[in-house]
């Protein structure tokens, strides 16, 4: 008997594989980077800061950060409607790991970037 299966199902209580599920797709922290420390920020003014993402997926990302606490969204009963996305304290509690992420990466680039055209070239260590 055959058995298919995703390896979250495995484990689908781990807080690991979980979260990193969630936040490490392509668009997820580039949306939490832009939204942060901007204050409440409209779907436009997000669309245009992250202009090589489609409408489609900013659409998506923000309804399974809304979904798991990371933003808020309000709408205005205006004409045309206003909607506006925040950040919540979940989300800003979790920046000073993306801060340490982004200076890691930032020292380490050059050395990635050297072993990865090392790996391809064939010549490696």
């Amino acid at each position: 008997m055959e058995r298919n299966f995703n390896k979250n199902e495995l484990h689908p209580d781990c807080p690991i594989r979980n979260i990193l599920n969630r936040i490490s797709d392509k668009w997820t922290l580039l949306v939490l980077y832009t939204l942060n420390g901007r204050g409440p920020m409209r779907f436009k003014e997000l669309s245009s800061e992250l202009d090589d993402i489609s409408q489609k997926m900013l659409v998506t990302t923000l309804r399974t950060l809304e979904t798991d606490g990371f933003i808020t969204r309000r709408v205005y009963a205006e004409v045309p409607p206003r909607v506006e996305y925040e950040l919540t304290e979940r989300a800003e509690s979790l920046f000073p790991i993306i801060d340490n992420l982004i200076k890691w990466a930032k020292e380490h680039m050059d050395e990635i970037l050297l072993d990865r055209t090392k790996a391809l070239s064939g010549n490696s260590h």
